[in-house]
């Protein structure tokens, strides 16, 4: 998969001469998400603005960094600006629980659903939080927009295509 695609790209630089930038990119959403395409942030948002109860696997308590897109494209720009050709990680460091998360949803979409939890899947991993430092210091990059600036953004293009279906 993804370290493979890096292995070429690298492969194919030294082979043709050409110049590559590889970024590691983390959770990232925002507007023109395709509200079924099985990511959490998505998720809860479809399920929330239709009243729905929102799943958590598990009991909630699995970490998740989230990025807001407009931070993804200008950390992709100044990578691609630049002259630094190893891997970069661009991401969100903050960590919220997915239990967290689903009550910033609710909170910002003001339905008075609940959120229930269902069996854990087993292949969902417990943390993830990306290690943005070389970003930081090589690309002077980091995030700017809050999680939450991103989640209300996002639901006002949720609900938005909402109207639109109905």
């Amino acid at each position: 998969g993804k370290r493979v695609a890096e292995t070429l790209t690298y492969s194919y630089a030294k082979q043709d001469g050409v110049e590559v930038r590889v970024a590691r990119i983390f959770n990232t959403f925002g507007p023109r998400m395709n509200e079924n395409d099985g990511r959490v942030v998505s998720n809860f948002i479809i399920q929330s603005l239709h009243g729905q109860n929102l799943t958590v696997y598990g009991e909630g308590q699995q970490t998740r960094s989230f990025q807001y897109v407009h931070d993804l494209v200008d950390g992709l720009i100044t990578l691609m600006n630049g002259n630094f050709i190893e891997p970069v990680n661009l991401g969100n460091p903050e960590e919220y629980t997915i239990q967290e998360f689903a009550h910033m949803i609710k909170d910002v979409v003001k339905k008075n659903n609940s959120i229930i939890n269902l069996p854990a899947t087993t292949d969902d991993p417990q943390r993830r939080k990306p290690d943005i430092t070389r970003a930081k210091t090589v690309l002077g990059w980091s995030p700017k927009f809050t999680v939450m600036q991103g989640i209300e953004e996002t639901v006002q293009y949720f609900r938005g295509v909402i109207d639109d279906i109905n």
